[in-house]
């Protein structure tokens, strides 16, 4: 049986044709606007890439005067993400409520570890999209990227950690860099914790000796000085990290792009969707917004509601095949 969000996209397909006929656009049609704050949820604590995109995208709202509310980024760690999509799944036909997604909320649910997937929310935009970044404590012995898989093969107990759960994005990055290195995946010792910014605190405290975050929240640990980049897994080097070496040339083959958007609840009304996925598409085109992203190194990667629910069903059928050629499903 379909589900709700593709019904919903279909539906916005059917009425497109028709607002171009009445000359007009579907938000101008729908004519809704938020009349509380809206609950900005980031599924993870502090620190991450959730949570980034979540302040980020909440402060230059507000600086660029594009929402008539309040939006009220709130923290929910737990479970790589499946703790949150519980509570959000619950509260179905909120318009109130938005949250950050990335692979994660393909992955989690692939690897069993959530009851619900991307099916289950209603998809409003893409924004962004981010890369995997290694990183060590500035003391580290590992000097390249090199260093650091020769150490996980000679020794499988090394920690890596992660601020995704078991079989989901940060752990693809490691894990999947291993592979292209020559080594077994699945013999990568991975630790996950509840966000980027908690595996950070690991990293700082020695309990892990490297950790695969995304490269946008990493900028300002980075200008901290107490950590180092040891590689990105963008094709090029980043124009924001001009001295951190993709895998590619340092001799692995291997990239990978982190993806970030924002969904709403299950059955959230057409109305409040076409609202939002306008107030986006007009964000990302302020000053404000590309001066984050750019500080940030993040891409950009807008895609309208209809179009990023085809996109996350395509990275549905994608990482399956990842995840099984890497030994995790």
């Amino acid at each position: 049986m379909p589900n709700v969000s593709s019904l919903g996209r279909r539906a916005a397909l059917l009425l497109a044709p028709a607002a171009l006929l009445l000359g007009t656009s579907l938000p101008a049609l729908a004519d809704w606007q938020p009349s509380q704050p809206v609950e900005y949820i980031a599924p993870a604590n502090p620190g991450g890439g959730w949570d980034t995109l979540v302040r980020t995208t909440a402060r230059v709202l507000q600086e660029e005067g594009l929402a008539e509310v309040n939006f009220a980024p709130i923290n929910i760690p737990g479970g790589g993400g499946s703790v949150a999509w519980a509570q959000i799944a619950a509260d179905s036909g909120n318009p109130h409520k938005l949250f950050a997604v990335s692979p994660p909320i393909i992955l989690v649910p692939l690897a069993g570890q959530s009851a619900y997937d991307h099916t289950d929310f209603t998809p409003v935009a893409r924004l962004i999209t981010d890369y995997s970044i290694i990183l060590v404590p500035a003391d580290s012995p590992h000097q390249t990227i090199n260093d650091l898989m020769a150490a996980i093969e000679e020794n499988p107990a090394l920690a890596v950690g992660g601020g995704s759960a078991p079989g989901s994005m940060d752990h693809i990055a490691s894990a999947g860099a291993a592979s292209a290195a020559g080594i077994d995946a699945r013999t990568v010792n991975y630790i996950p914790f509840s966000g980027g910014g908690e595996a950070m605190t690991a990293l700082l405290g020695g309990h892990v000796a490297a950790v695969a975050t995304g490269a946008g929240e990493a900028t300002a640990q980075l200008a901290g000085g107490g950590i180092r980049a040891l590689a990105v897994s963008s094709p090029e080097r980043l124009d924001a990290m001009p001295d951190v070496p993709t895998f590619v040339e340092s001799g692995i083959d291997f990239t990978f792009d982190i993806w970030r958007g924002i969904m709403g609840p299950p059955d959230m009304p057409e109305e409040a969707v076409a609202y939002y996925a306008d107030m986006y598409e007009s964000m990302v085109e302020t000053a404000a917004w590309k001066d984050a992203r750019e500080q940030l190194g993040w891409l950009d990667a807008f895609q309208g509601p209809d179009e990023f629910g085809d996109f996350l069903d395509g990275q549905k059928e994608q990482f399956s095949t990842i995840l099984t050629d890497l030994g995790l499903m």
